[in-house]
């Protein structure tokens, strides 16, 4: 009972933050076609009937399709949102940056930064949600939107039923690099952006194709699944069969997360002759990981070849 109630209930809060999404870009663009974005529910209503027939709700051995429709599902709204706010950014109108309580409290209250009077109580509910999308910053929106796509990235994925093959202590592996993971991608997507000018698109563009890529470590599970012989002794074995997990960290973190983010880095410092502090320590964070991979990567092939006697 617990396993169908996760299962669905972690599909649906998917779907729900889909459809906050898009929401949001139909509100902005004001244009009823962007609703069809909701057609990208159907694969994950489709995975989820399957699953729950087929599989009880469990989820699989190597990879997680709910969260990969999930992906699918939101990453166009915030491609649109992120896009509108750097076309529009200097027609932007006074609003409310989350940055403090006080800011916060006259957000929920219908409170704009230009008007004087809260939100009256006879004012109809159409209005007073009106006033709040209007009274917060587009950009703390989108922000909002990373936040909690990735914070129900690893929540869902820690009520998600476990699949089969798949250990608890492999699943609290998976879900303390999930944490690492999103930490470092919130802080790629929030302040890369920001450090080009207003009229940059293509560092808007490249840092957005960049984070797209980086999302796809989540629906997998090769980082942390033992894929390794049951003789631990057995020396017939290939480098790849036994070192599995090992070689698939760091292929992810050469190809998927730290090669691509330094890569973004080393453009917006060289190309676009930016300097600062935390652009240069981050860029300096990947160029460090990467380095301790490729040192990782030559231990394991020494080690097997001395295994094998070579």
């Amino acid at each position: 009972m617990w396993t169908f109630i996760s299962a669905v209930f972690t599909r649906a809060c998917f779907i729900l933050v889909s459809l906050v999404g898009v929401c949001r870009v139909a509100w902005v663009k004001k244009n009823p076609y962007y609703w069809l974005l909701t057609l990208l529910f159907l694969p994950q209503v489709a995975e989820m009937v399957i699953t729950m027939t087929r599989r009880r709700g469990k989820d699989y051995k190597w990879y997680s399709p709910a969260i990969l429709l999930f992906l699918i599902s939101i990453i166009p709204s915030i491609w649109i949102l992120e896009l509108h706010h750097h076309q529009n950014i200097s027609n932007e109108p006074q609003c409310n940056r989350l940055d403090s309580w006080a800011a916060l409290r006259d957000s929920f209250n219908g409170q704009n930064v230009t008007s004087q009077n809260i939100t009256s109580i006879n004012e109809s509910f159409n209005v007073r949600l009106d006033k709040f999308i209007s009274a917060v910053c587009s950009k703390e929106w989108i922000l909002g939107l990373h936040m909690t796509q990735l914070i129900l990235l690893i929540v869902g994925k820690w009520f998600l039923p476990i699949g089969g093959g798949v250990t608890r202590d492999e699943l609290s592996q998976l879900l303390l690099i999930f944490v690492g993971t999103a930490a470092d991608i919130l802080e790629f997507t929030s302040e890369t952006p920001s450090l080009g000018s207003k009229d940059s698109f293509q560092l808007i563009y490249m840092t957005l194709a960049v984070w797209t890529w980086s999302m796809l470590q989540f629906p997998l599970h090769l980082s942390v699944v033992n894929n390794k012989p049951e003789d631990e002794g057995d020396r017939s074995s290939s480098l790849l069969t036994r070192h599995s997990t090992d070689l698939w960290t760091i292929t992810q973190a050469l190809f998927i997360h730290d090669g691509p983010f330094l890569a973004v880095r080393l453009i917006v410092l060289i190309h676009f002759k930016v300097f600062n502090q935390m652009l240069v320590f981050f860029a300096i964070k990947n160029l460090l990981v990467l380095a301790l991979n490729v040192y990782r990567l030559v231990v394991i092939c020494q080690d097997s070849r001395s295994d094998n006697g070579i």
